[in-house]
């Protein structure tokens, strides 16, 4: 087990550098540019393919560092750079983790290429969980998946929505109701292969934030994949099943669903990417302060403008304190007993909500013009606070960690 520390080895520092190099030469000049435009910027992950850092090999490195520090550092640097277009780059790694977590690993061997491609043919991936009616509460999932025995086939029928990459990936892993006597516990991990008939684009969403990363509603009708699709196979799937059927009828302990696993261990990447968009804005407030005068002399020599560098640096440096433990506990097993994963991605994504915006004041009328990026990053902020997980979630999950309340 590695020990926690607050230093990063050298060879962190490297791939730190590397990434921020990556974000400051080739993100940040694009990023104005794809925000307007709400695409994908193909040109940029093609670009993060070639030089490695869109690949399996690249994400399984930090994936398995067993500081638990590779993925965090990793969000941290490319969210500096900018939320969108990171996320573009990033948003395969959702699908990913849910393969890592759920699938077998002639899955993860057979799927997870195919999710990224090459640099010369760049793929993306999806993972779809949210609906339109259900989001947070995951038990009110509605999307189904029929096994049909005969032809050793799944049928999937549902619409998704929120889904990042959705209906431009190639492969989309699909959260489904399997059992809806069991509410989430009776839910199932699918692969939806490249091609696959039935599944299609539903609404593109025209966002607030994060424009360059493409959000939008999938629509299964009559999607029928292999059994071999089915993450983790159909014998684990049924024991699960048994066990909770037990459970149910002796009231007893509640169990995980293979969504809630996914967003669990994705919880405090999320956080880092917070931490990310929080370091940016307070960086360009930082220097703005330091040469806009005011009155004949700098305006961080007001103490107003002053305290609020302090408290944001603060805030900056506590989120990303709560990820790295979060993170490292993590790799390491040790249990969030205290909810420690929600703990991060609750207080990081408050923290970039609030020093997004107090970058904005303190470049005043400049901070709210687009000539400056602390506009877009405040609108980018805006989202760490709702996806995979609201802060009223995020509450709810600590709370009830602590009070020894089931968890659904």
């Amino acid at each position: 087990m590695a020990e926690f520390t607050m230093e990063l080895n050298e060879e962190q520092r490297e791939v730190r550098d590397w990434l921020h190099g990556f974000a400051a030469d080739v993100i940040r000049p694009a990023a104005a540019e794809w925000d307007e435009r709400e695409e994908t910027p193909w040109p940029v992950i093609q670009e993060a393919a070639k030089v490695g850092i869109y690949s399996l090999d690249f994400y399984a490195q930090q994936y398995f560092d067993p500081t638990g520090l590779g993925i965090p550092m990793a969000m941290e640097e490319l969210f500096w750079g900018d939320a969108g277009i990171a996320l573009s780059i990033v948003g395969t790694g959702l699908a990913a983790v849910g393969v890592l977590a759920n699938g077998t690993e002639e899955q993860i061997g057979t799927w997870i290429p195919q999710m990224y491609g090459d640099a010369n043919d760049v793929k993306v991936a999806a993972f779809c969980s949210s609906e339109p009616d259900a989001g947070s509460d995951v038990a009110s999932m509605r999307t189904r998946a029929v096994y049909d025995e005969a032809k050793d086939e799944w049928v999937l029928n549902g619409t998704k929505t929120w889904a990042t990459n959705g209906g431009i990936a190639g492969v989309h892993v699909v959260v489904a109701v399997v059992d809806p006597d069991l509410g989430s516990k009776g839910h199932a991990s699918f692969i939806v292969p490249p091609n696959t008939p039935g599944l299609s684009q539903g609404q593109k969403f025209k966002k607030h934030g994060i424009r360059a990363s493409h959000t939008a509603e999938v629509v299964l009708e009559d999607v029928r994949i292999p059994g071999s699709c089915l993450l983790g196979g159909k014998e684990k799937l049924d024991e699960r099943l048994a066990r909770a059927r037990e459970r149910a009828k002796a009231g007893g302990e509640r169990v995980k669903n293979a969504a809630m696993a996914t967003f669990e261990a994705s919880r405090p990447a999320v956080g880092a990417m917070a931490v990310g968009t929080a370091r940016a804005a307070y960086e360009v407030a930082l220097d703005y302060a330091k040469t806009r005068e005011q009155f004949g002399r700098p305006i961080i020599d007001n103490q107003g403008v002053a305290f609020q560098l302090a408290d944001m640096r603060t805030s900056v440096d506590a989120a990303r304190l709560l990820v790295w433990r979060a993170s490292w506990m993590a790799i390491n097993g040790r249990p969030f007993t205290a909810a420690e994963g929600s703990q991060s991605k609750l207080f990081a994504s408050e923290t970039a909500k609030k020093v997004t915006a107090q970058a904005i004041q303190i470049l005043g009328g400049n901070g709210y013009t687009r000539e400056y990026p602390v506009e877009r990053m405040h609108r980018d902020a805006a989202i760490y606070t709702i996806f995979e997980g609201t802060s009223e979630v995020q509450r709810l999950v600590i709370a009830r960690t602590l009070s020894g309340m089931p968890i659904r």
